[in-house]
C-alpha cells in the first residue's frame, strides 16, 4: 500500500479586514490544496482562535504559528505593502522559511521586483511571483463569455466561476513556486540552528516562561529537520 504523503504547512501572510481579503484568502488556499494534491495545507490566519483579543496576545499567536509552519506565502498587494505582512515575512526569514511572495496586483506586475521597496527584495529561499489577476480575470471573460449579456452572466454565476478558474491559475503558480523554493538549500547554518531558535521567541519578546518557549521552537526547529527543509 502507498504511503499517505503528508501535507506540508504553509503560513498564509495577507490582509485580512474586509469582505474581499477573506474570501480571496479562502479561495486561494482551497485552490493551491487542490492544485498540490493535498502537498500544501495552509494556515489562514484569518481562522486563528488565539487565546484573548489583546493586540500583543494576536501578535504572539502569529509569530509562533509562523514559525512553526513549513513553509510561507505572503501577499504583497496594493499600493503599499501591508506592514503586518511585511513584519511576518522579516520573520520568517530570521527562522529560513523557504518563503513564496505572491503580488496579484496589476499595478507594478510583468515580473519586475521594483513595485515595492528593495529593502523587501534579494532575500534567499524566497520565490517572487508577480502575476496580473485582472488580466488574467478578462481574458477568461472574454474567451468564455463573449455572448452572454450582463443578466445572464451574473445570475448564472458566471463571473464567480470565472474568478475561480482565475484563482485555480494563481494557485497552481504558487505551487510551482512552493516546490522550487522547498528544494533550495537552507542558509542557515547547522551549528547556529539551536541558537537561532532559543533566540527567535526572545527577539520579538514573546509572553511565557522562558523553558517552554523554548522547548516549544525547538520543536519547531526538530520538525524542519526531519522534513528536510533545515
Amino acid at each position: 500500500m502507498k504511503k499517505k504523503q503528508r501535507s506540508l504547512n504553509v503560513f498564509f501572510a495577507g490582509e485580512l479586514f474586509n469582505l474581499k481579503h477573506l474570501i480571496g484568502n479562502s479561495y486561494l488556499a482551497e485552490a493551491i490544496y487542490e492544485k498540490s494534491h493535498g502537498r500544501y495545507l495552509c494556515a489562514l490566519p484569518q481562522d486563528f482562535d488565539p487565546r484573548g483579543t489583546a493586540p500583543r496576545t494576536i501578535r504572539d499567536h502569529h509569530i509562533r504559528s509562523l514559525v512553526g509552519c513549513d513553509l510561507a506565502l505572503f501577499s504583497f498587494d496594493g499600493p503599499d505593502l501591508d506592514s503586518g505582512t511585511l513584519a511576518e515575512f522579516m520573520i520568517a526569514k530570521f527562522a529560513d522559511l523557504p518563503s513564496v511572495i505572491l503580488r496579484s496586483d496589476r499595478r507594478g506586475a510583468g515580473g519586475r521586483t521594483s513595485q515595492w521597496n528593495p529593502m523587501a527584495n534579494f532575500y534567499p529561499r524566497t520565490a517572487i511571483l508577480s502575476l496580473d489577476a485582472l488580466g488574467s480575470y478578462k481574458a477568461i471573460l472574454k474567451k468564455r463569455h463573449r455572448k452572454l449579456d450582463e443578466v445572464i452572466r451574473l445570475a448564472g454565476q458566471h463571473s464567480s466561476a470565472d474568478a475561480q478558474r482565475m484563482c485555480d491559475d494563481v494557485a497552481a503558480a504558487v505551487v510551482r513556486a512552493f516546490d522550487r523554493v522547498r528544494e533550495l538549500p537552507p542558509v542557515m547554518p547547522r551549528h547556529l540552528r539551536e541558537e537561532v531558535y532559543n533566540w527567535l521567541p526572545m527577539m520579538p519578546g514573546l509572553r511565557g516562561k522562558e523553558k517552554a518557549l523554548r522547548r516549544e521552537f525547538e520543536h519547531y526547529l526538530e520538525q524542519k529537520v526531519q522534513r528536510n527543509l533545515l
